[in-house]
């Protein structure tokens, strides 16, 4: 018997293609869509403007299958985690941050992380898989569903950001195509500027992305010069900051794409948070739109890394601000519950001893 198909899984290109492999028309999409992501059914006998005899068919031969909940954590400033299990056994988190004016969802595109950056505790959990589109879509529809969220009446998650558990660009079919379905007005329909996925810095993924979907990069700096980015973002030592600050020279090459980049730089006390370094990062960004988030550092078990001083931070982002370089400093969310930026773990299961150097290198 054949595996129901999870239509989680494909954009609207992808649906239409199902479709007409089925012999459907291929409008078939535009009618299910709406029903899928705008009004969060997943069953498809109440898809009422739908034929019944495609209503049984879609019954047998496709499924919109969302993770189950293992827990639900809710912190004092209101920020929510999930921690959701896959079919694999392997849980990711997601995670949701209310504030005055957005509702912005944290989402994982990896159970663990290869890239090894050890002031993040989603590092030390090791490396398991990539997830699946239809994975990395059904956190958004299940985050939505236990919002009590519509779409566009009221819109509770009005961004999302790919700066949950692992590298984004490391999966970067799967994490194009849920980016596609966040865009979509059938769908979704966020703006371009309101989805943000993170990389640590793979540089030839950054130029794939830039010609595939239009998105706001953030970009995990962490250091100005290479002999310290080296130690604490190791991907550095197959993409120097050369061959970075390249690459988003070019993600900002048209006008109307100047500030979509921002650069996230971690305060580690003592490691990164001289004057110097701040010196360094105003003449290594000098010339460049940019816009800088200073994130205080959130320990977990074992780290051997301390936050910075929030006077060492001010004194930080004046020197940056004195350079006219848009600097802004996080405030920190969710660490009651382990939910704040680079906290997250899940389970993962099955981990592959993944170097590096395993990650695939494109060239244009």
């Amino acid at each position: 018997m054949t595996t129901p198909t999870n239509l989680l899984g494909l954009d609207r290109r992808g649906l239409e293609h199902w479709f007409a492999a089925r012999g459907e028309k291929p409008f078939r999409a535009r009618q299910i869509m709406p029903w899928i992501y705008q009004r969060n059914v997943a069953a498809f006998d109440q898809m009422t403007d739908l034929a019944k005899a495609l209503r049984t068919r879609l019954e047998i031969e496709a499924t919109v299958a969302t993770p189950e909940l293992i827990t639900e954590e809710l912190s004092a400033d209101g920020t929510r985690k999930w921690v959701l299990r896959l079919e694999s056994g392997n849980a990711v988190e997601t995670v949701f941050i209310p504030e005055a004016d957005r509702g912005t969802l944290c989402i994982s595109s990896q159970v663990g992380c290869a890239m090894d950056c050890q002031f993040c505790a989603t590092a030390t959990q090791g490396f398991s898989r990539n997830l699946t589109s239809a994975e990395i879509i059904a956190q958004v529809w299940f985050a939505q569903q236990a919002l009590g969220a519509v779409p566009r009446e009221g819109r509770v998650i009005s961004n999302v950001v790919f700066m949950g558990m692992g590298e984004p660009l490391a999966n970067f079919d799967n994490v194009v195509t849920a980016i596609r379905l966040l865009l979509d007005d059938l769908a979704y329909g966020l703006s371009k500027r309101r989805v943000t996925v993170s990389t640590s810095g793979l540089v030839p993924f950054m130029d794939r992305l830039r010609s595939e979907v239009d998105t706001a990069l953030a970009v995990s700096l962490h250091a100005p010069t290479d002999e310290l980015r080296d130690v604490i973002v190791p991907i550095n030592r197959k993409y120097p900051l050369d061959e970075l600050m390249a690459a988003c020279r070019r993600y900002t090459a048209e006008r109307e794409r100047q500030m979509h980049i921002v650069y996230e730089y971690v305060m580690l006390d003592g490691v990164n948070d001289g004057e110097a370094e701040a010196r360094a990062l105003a003449r290594l960004l000098a010339g460049m739109p940019a816009k800088v988030n200073l994130i205080p550092f959130n320990p977990f078990p074992g780290t051997r890394y301390t936050r910075s001083r929030p006077e060492v931070t001010q004194r930080f982002a004046g020197i940056l601000r004195d350079k006219r370089i848009i600097t802004t400093v996080r405030k920190t969310r969710g660490d009651d519950i382990a939910a704040a930026c680079g906290q997250l773990v899940g389970e993962v299961k099955n981990r592959q001893k993944r170097r590096l150097s395993d990650i695939p290198v494109v060239r244009q």
